[in-house]
């Protein structure tokens, strides 16, 4: 209705916009008039229009088949529906090369960075250190300097989480630090901009600007192409704000910049946003609907990442294995989608598209050497297709993220899941059936709404059950605009939630020690990172199940070149025969450098038997 009277203001002229201006000014922004008050003083000043001296009445107005002649002059003259639809044409449309027009308070020089250095500050998840690399790639583009020494920057940016209500406070008490590097900034210097990018811009919004008067931009996860405009704005001394989110914005044409010149892996955000709406889950709300990048773009950023030689990439996405490349229309098909046994979806089942499985095998194929891991999932989208390419691709790691939030099913319905206590266990057989040896994580949240001392016991049971090499626990906390907000209460005491999250992290290192050690005396492949971060004499790098392996820093064999002994180096692949484990770690002596092809014939108990 809005809509249709701004098109009818267009259509009549500007006369009767006077009154409606000085509403606008009042209430201070068009957010906060109400849609009624507006739409009345639209049709109390369109009726005095209609009755100004040289104004033809509608009652009068020459008529065409029932229709008054002005009036289907007017609409003939103004917008077609397609002026509407701009933005809603072709999924994943390229970006226009043609630069868009600025904004008459801009030119072009001022949205240059003129080599101002900025430092960024990440905080929260994958996705978020994969922001940053996006972010970057957006201002290194415009001329700014990347620094790592907060002392010399101009612009502070932090790339910010909101899942939880302690990763908020983090920022906060960051900012108070910042603060007085702020004020006592000398004067001689281009005054100092700090900027909140990410989920936490996207949530708080005009209470962050509010409260801390010192925050200059926000940039929501959507808005990073925008950041060279918002800092140019802040050089007026304004604060600057865009927190829109997108319905089809992926970032499929901006390469991101590696934060480190010695990382030996990097994350490839192959979707964004979630459409899941866990009753406890933030994510909806802050980072928007599910929309995947084209699978053509993906590995074209794979195949750089492998040339500039990185042996490992983590495919990211809120629920990755979701994926789903509709921008192929030969793709867009009815092929119905396949759930894990005993999930059910909280929204309508998607049809077509190039799915997950596809784009793996794909992204598999660009380096044989090049190890392929993926995360975040959701349990519900593990069809049989998956698991067979995983357990046959040798490349794609044999370990699965399968965040189960709790064990007792009556919360997991509370919570909005999808599944029972009993369909979780039954994947969890399933996968270990198709993928031997597969290492498992998990997810939980302990003390949400409702939940029972009985509901705690059924999780614990669980973590018993499963034993999972790997697990990311924590106590709830409610979150604003959540489902969980809306219609629940948060009516387990801090205390017990606390008292909760030690048990369930007792009892998790229990089990993963037991499963842990069950690989003591056997010989796993390594791809290492760099020194261990508590001995300069040691080596540290992860195994195919994701683990922590630590090894003395010796010379060994190169498998590669017969007779050649040699020290390993970050990005190599070495054969380390583990000795102890714990819950979190394991340590071992290394054999060799090998190969990830020829891995498998290094392990064989043929060539153990001759290592000793």
């Amino acid at each position: 209705m809005l809509v249709m009277s701004i098109i009818l203001l267009q259509t009549v002229g500007s006369s009767i916009m006077q009154p409606l201006q000085h509403l606008l000014r009042a209430q201070g922004s068009l957010r906060q008039v109400s849609l009624a008050s507006v739409s009345q003083l639209l049709l109390k000043n369109l009726r005095a229009h209609s009755r100004l001296p040289g104004t033809t009445h509608p009652s009068v107005e020459r008529q065409q088949d029932g229709v008054p002649e002005s009036f289907r002059s007017r609409l003939m003259n103004g917008p077609a529906f397609q002026h509407f639809l701009r933005s809603a044409s072709a999924p994943q449309e390229k970006p226009s090369s043609e630069p868009e027009e600025l904004p008459p308070y801009l030119t072009v020089d001022k949205l240059l960075g003129r080599q101002r250095k900025v430092y960024l500050e990440t905080y929260g998840c994958q996705m978020n250190v994969n922001d940053t690399e996006i972010a970057w790639s957006v201002l290194q583009k415009s001329g700014y300097l990347r620094t790592s020494n907060l002392q010399e920057a101009d612009v502070i940016l932090l790339v910010t989480c909101s899942i939880r209500e302690k990763a908020e406070q983090t920022i906060w008490n960051r900012l108070h630090q910042l603060k007085t590097l702020k004020t006592k900034r000398s004067r001689s210097r281009v005054p100092l901009r700090i900027g909140i990018l990410g989920c936490m811009a996207e949530r708080l919004k005009e209470e962050i600007l509010n409260r801390e008067k010192m925050v200059d931009l926000l940039a929501g996860p959507d808005a990073y192409r925008d950041l060279p405009r918002l800092l140019a704005i802040t050089e007026s001394g304004q604060q600057a704000a865009n927190v829109l989110l997108s319905l089809d914005e992926t970032y499929a044409d901006v390469m991101p910049v590696q934060t480190s010149s010695s990382a030996t892996s990097a994350f490839v955000s192959i979707m964004r946003g979630c459409d899941n709406m866990c009753s406890y889950c933030i994510v909806p709300f802050t980072r928007g609907r599910e929309r995947s990048r084209p699978v053509a773009s993906i590995l074209e950023e794979v195949r750089k990442l492998s040339d500039q030689g990185l042996k490992e990439v983590t495919l990211l996405g809120q629920n990755v294995n979701s994926f789903r490349d509709s921008s192929e229309v030969q793709f867009n098909n009815a092929v119905p989608t396949n759930l894990s046994r005993g999930f059910t979806s909280n929204y309508k089942t998607k049809q077509g598209g190039l799915r997950f499985v596809h784009l793996l095998d794909q992204v598999s194929r660009v380096d044989p050497e090049m190890r392929i891991r993926f995360t975040s999932p959701h349990p519900k989208d593990f069809p049989d297709e998956v698991l067979q390419l995983i357990h046959e691709r040798d490349n794609i790691c044999k370990q699965i993220h399968l965040p189960a939030q709790s064990g007792s099913s009556r919360v997991l319905e509370a919570m909005r899941r999808g599944y029972s206590r009993e369909a979780y266990v039954e994947l969890i057989h399933h996968i270990r059936e198709c993928i031997p040896g597969v290492s498992l994580s998990s997810d939980f949240i302990t003390g949400f709404c409702g939940e029972t001392e009985e509901d705690h016991l059924q999780t614990v049971s669980l973590l018993r059950e499963v034993q999972y090499n790997v697990g990311f626990l924590f106590a709830y906390s409610m979150r604003q605009k959540t489902r969980a907000y809306h219609r629940l209460q948060d009516d387990v005491p801090e205390t017990v939630k606390l008292r909760r999250l030690e048990e369930l992290i007792t009892v998790f290192r229990e089990e993963a020690t037991k499963i842990n050690k069950t690989s003591v005396g056997c010989v796993q492949l390594v791809l290492v990172e760099g020194l261990s971060k508590r001995s300069p004499t040691d080596l540290c790098g992860r195994n195919d199940g994701n683990l922590k392996v630590i090894f003395p820093d010796t010379e060994m064999d190169d498998a590669t070149n017969p007779g050649l002994r040699i020290r390993a180096q970050p990005g190599d692949y070495v054969l380390v025969k583990i000795t102890s484990a714990s819950s979190q770690t394991l340590k071992g002596h290394v054999l060799c450098k090998t190969t990830l092809k020829d891995s498998s014939t290094y392990c064989s108990p043929e060539w153990m038997a001759t290592q000793g």
